[in-house]
């Protein structure tokens, strides 16, 4: 789950999605809840409104200006793992495959580097890819990017130091040798010395050169249909010998980065600001994914939520960086019809309501699948929406998997509609009664307060009995409690919110289903907090993971989640859309879901 560039927006109140912690925004508290079905149907988004502004004679030249609250995690593509990671990731770096910039397609992965889709063969466990000539590092002189910088990135991705890249889980079982390659480079020195001589020596059998200087193959355990979207995560990018001289994702490492994409880094001065200009070794005939039309990509940080979307309407600043209009402003732009405001899906679960399936509480009461289900048909999703900013910024989502991720179930009719009487009923068929339930939220958020407000108000009609339990904090909810899994097996929490999206899109219900639902790893490994184990589940994500096609990985992925759901391993809210602004003088505004954010290597000032 790749961290979000939005995980500043929920202590303003923002209504936008933060896929590492539960969704943010305020709008009306809620009130009862009622005994009908109102939790709404859609598995995906039920409201866009797209405005890219690409009318017009595109033009070169100009000064990009955008502005946020913070920094990126690494400005180092081997080893970043948020969105705006990924986002700054696209300025100044090129992969093997990226996302496309036409809109309608921002989720198909499209070749980068790439001259075409890999070739694949020996039974779809071998796939060669050939780089293009012409893509070149801004090394004196320049030279070609080769398939040997593909695999030192690679390598890096798993460097002995603390900063690794936090996708690991992806891809670990995938290719040939990487478990055991990392497992070895994790005991070499976290030095300069140590890890340039490790590599020296070291066998990674996954990736290797292949006929000639410019051809990758990787060598995988079992079929991928998925491969190409996966290699789209920056942790594929070719890595230049040159910066083995620096420890991964350091200060020292970025001022003495190489870059292969158009814009290269001109300055940065950490949580203040960075500058991207033009790199004179980059081809525009070699990339068939970005435009590169401005001259210059200014990013000021440290910026307050109201204070830039006052400036973008003003016109002094072209969009955010990190900063999302709040719940309040998206909704008076959708009223104004304003022409400048883009709101299409997050495509992500964000957030969700977890169920702690290990809590020794009441008995165990929890651990029994008709004790979830119960609990589930008193719910009513509508007054959770609307705690979320109501359904044009929060659309309900019934399933695991958003619309925009292959096996997304068609069938959008919730599994246990809301009805109290229901509720109760299979409460005494189970043959419990007076349950206490620890609802563990971030007071800090509007919304999940809302939210434990709401699902105490809702249950209490069933008679269950809901305590909260607040994490203050920005992250202390995952790294006190979710990431720990004792603190699930000694009870102490029974529900709780968080939120999720793919690492890549299309073929990317993997990216979901291995890190949430997979009983065979546990956190801090994965993120399966309700500690989930259904052997008939981890057997289907084993089949899927491994199918040949992506018709059939799709069709098995679906089985799976109607799994989940009918297991209630959670409870799905939301998949909320992310609301953008852009100035009147700012063209082809095409949002990319896995930056959060607009393609800023598109973009064109009139």
């Amino acid at each position: 789950m790749l961290r979000s560039r939005r995980n500043v927006s929920f202590a303003a109140g923002a209504a936008v999605a933060s896929l590492i912690v539960a969704a943010c925004g305020s709008s009306s508290s809620g009130g009862s809840p009622s005994s009908s079905n109102t939790s709404g149907a859609s598995s995906g988004s039920t409201f866009q409104k797209i405005s890219t502004n690409s009318s017009g004679t595109p033009k070169t030249g100009g000064v990009l200006k955008v502005a946020g609250a913070g920094d990126v995690d690494y400005y180092d593509p081997n080893v970043t793992y948020s969105s705006t990671g990924q986002l700054a990731a696209r300025i100044y770096n090129r992969q093997l495959y990226g996302y496309s910039p036409q809109e309608g397609h921002t989720t198909e992965a499209v070749p980068d580097m790439a001259t075409g889709d890999p070739v694949v063969s020996n039974g779809g466990k071998t796939a060669t890819i050939t780089i293009r000539q012409g893509v070149d590092w801004n090394s004196t002189p320049k030279r070609q990017v080769t398939a040997a910088d593909v695999i030192r990135g690679v390598e890096i991705t798993c460097n002995p130091t603390q900063i690794q890249f936090g996708g690991q889980p992806d891809f670990n079982t995938l290719i040939v040798g990487y478990q055991s390659f990392c497992k070895s480079f994790s005991k070499a020195p976290a030095t300069v010395a140590g890890i340039k001589s490790f590599l020296k020596t070291a066998k990674f059998p996954g990736i290797t050169v292949g006929s000639t200087p410019e051809t990758v193959v990787f060598h995988l355990t079992h079929p991928a249909a998925f491969l190409s979207a996966m290699l789209t995560l920056p942790a594929f990018s070719p890595r230049p010998v040159e910066e083995l001289n620096y420890l991964p994702g350091t200060t020292a490492l970025v001022q003495h980065s190489l870059f292969d994409g158009p814009y290269i880094i001109k300055s940065w001065n950490p949580q203040k600001s960075i500058d991207f200009v033009r790199n004179p070794a980059w081809d525009a005939s070699t990339d068939p994914i970005r435009k590169a039309y401005v001259d210059e990509i200014k990013v000021t940080e440290g910026e307050q939520q109201d204070a830039v979307q006052q400036q973008i309407l003003a016109g002094s600043l072209n969009t955010d960086w990190d900063l999302a209009p709040s719940a309040t402003q998206q909704n008076q732009l959708i009223a104004q019809n304003n022409p400048n405001f883009n709101l299409q899906p997050s495509i992500s679960s964000n957030p969700y309501l977890i169920f702690n399936c290990k809590s020794p509480n009441n008995n165990g009461a929890l651990q029994k699948v008709a004790v979830r289900q119960a609990i589930a048909t008193a719910i009513n999703r509508s007054f959770l929406i609307q705690d979320a900013g109501g359904p044009k910024l929060s659309p309900p989502i019934t399933h695991v998997l958003p619309v925009g991720i292959d096996g997304a179930p068609t069938d959008t009719n919730y599994a246990f509609p809301t009805n109290v009487t229901k509720a109760k009923a299979m409460l005494a068929a189970a043959g419990v009664k007076h349950l206490k339930l620890i609802f563990l939220y971030r007071a800090i958020s509007s919304t999940s307060t809302k939210m434990f407000q709401d699902v105490q108000s809702q249950l209490s009609k069933v008679g269950i009995t809901v305590k909260g339990l607040n994490a203050p904090g920005q992250f202390t909810i995952y790294t006190k409690y979710l990431e720990q899994p004792q603190t699930a097996e000694h009870g102490a929490w029974d529900l709780s919110l968080a939120g999720w999206g793919p690492d890549w899109y299309g073929p990317g219900a993997l990216t979901f289903f291995r890190p949430l639902f997979y009983g065979k790893v546990l956190p801090p490994t994965s993120s399966d907090y309700g500690l989930y184990d259904n052997p008939v589940t981890d057997n289907l994500i084993d089949q899927a993971t491994a199918a040949p096609s992506a018709a059939e990985a799709a069709a098995l992925w679906q089985k799976a989640d109607d799994q989940v759901i009918n297991d209630v391993a959670i409870y799905p809210i939301t998949n909320p859309n992310e609301g953008l602004l852009h100035s009147s003088n700012t063209h082809n505004d095409i949002y990319i879901p896995a930056f959060q954010a607009f393609d800023y290597t598109n973009i064109w000032l009139s």
